[in-house]
């Protein structure tokens, strides 16, 4: 008796031990392949604080887009308080083919949502899922992006957003403002960016309406963008460049080319300003800013992405850069404040 009941305990201890150990991993292997900024569990260990995971696909380094991304990061820790957020920031290093693996391995790893920062890191993740919410930024024009007819300010998917683009109307005026006598204006971008060449459209339909000749110039890449500026520089009076990711990672380039060919450049934004003039700016922190405002709607409060209006920054600034103008002998009206480095 003393053995059969010794026997009865041990097989009792055993069970426990076996459903102890199924408890225990539960969720084990469920976000196999994340990378280590996703460590953790999807819940805080109180149970009531969830963690939430964020994947941030980033088209490339440049100054605006990561002040876009610091904005978006810094917004949200603000709104869910620190170590309820993890983010996932991964950069595409300007390569689509990256962008695509970058938002399907969020998809596998099943983030809660993923912000697109650029057209390019937009298109790759609207590609890799349909139910994940999707918020992109620093995103020109979202219906030509997404290629979307009907655009009614929203998308109607599981995507919304902020847009980079300064009014085209008041930049055209900073351009007659500068150089009232101006003939011929160069409008300079990436072929392979649709939304610069929207935004070229614009500008070009501007200055067509006050009587100013337009010609287009594109580079299909990077290794083109020399030979093509050199080119505009020769044709034209001055020239303009939209918000455009290839141009901007190419800004000193761009900026050994027109300074000494003495031909003043108008930028899309600050940082290709760096090579040029004047530029409308906005404050690309500020619409990461409202980006992470709009993730926490999603997150917490259950709004529907597609439903929610893409939103733009709420104010612009006349810059000039002083350097450049002196150079060139350019004198700028009141209004404008000096270019400063971030």
């Amino acid at each position: 008796m003393k053995l059969g009941k010794k026997i009865i305990s041990v097989l009792a201890v055993a069970a426990m031990m076996t459903t102890l150990a199924a408890c225990g991993n539960g969720d084990g292997g469920s976000n196999g392949g994340s990378s280590a900024s996703n460590t953790g569990s999807s819940t805080s260990s109180g149970g009531d604080n969830k963690v939430y995971r964020v994947g941030i696909c980033q088209l490339l380094e440049h100054e605006a887009l990561d002040s876009a991304t610091k904005g978006f990061q810094d917004a949200l820790t603000e709104k869910l308080g620190e170590g309820n957020v993890e983010f996932d920031l991964q950069n595409a290093q300007g390569e689509s083919a990256n962008c695509s693996t970058i938002c399907n391995g969020f998809v596998t790893n099943n983030v809660d949502l993923i912000m697109a920062n650029a057209t390019g890191a937009l298109q790759a993740a609207v590609s890799a899922t349909n139910s994940i919410p999707v918020l992109g930024t620093s995103i020109t024009d979202y219906a030509t992006a997404l290629n979307l007819s009907d655009w009614e300010g929203h998308t109607g998917t599981n995507v919304s957003g902020t847009s980079d683009l300064a009014p085209i109307d008041q930049q055209e005026d900073m351009i007659l403002e500068i150089m009232p006598d101006i003939k011929t204006v160069g409008i300079a971008y990436c072929s392979s960016e649709p939304n610069s060449s929207y935004q070229a459209g614009l500008m070009k339909k501007a200055l067509e309406e006050d009587n100013i000749e337009c010609k287009e110039y594109t580079a299909a890449d990077s290794n083109e963008i020399q030979s093509v500026i050199t080119t505009a520089c020769d044709e034209c009076d001055a020239l303009y460049i939209p918000t455009d990711n290839t141009m901007a990672s190419s800004v000193e380039t761009i900026k050994n080319v027109v300074v000494p060919a003495g031909v003043p450049l108008f930028a899309g934004e600050a940082g290709l300003c760096a090579a040029g003039i004047a530029t409308l700016s906005i404050s690309y922190y500020d619409i990461g800013k409202l980006t992470g405002e709009m993730a926490y709607e999603i997150l917490v409060n259950g709004k529907d992405a597609g439903t929610m209006d893409i939103q733009t920054a709420p104010n612009v600034t006349k810059l000039y850069n002083k350097e450049i103008c002196e150079t060139l002998n350019i004198t700028i009206p009141e209004g404008y404040e000096e270019l400063t480095a971030e």
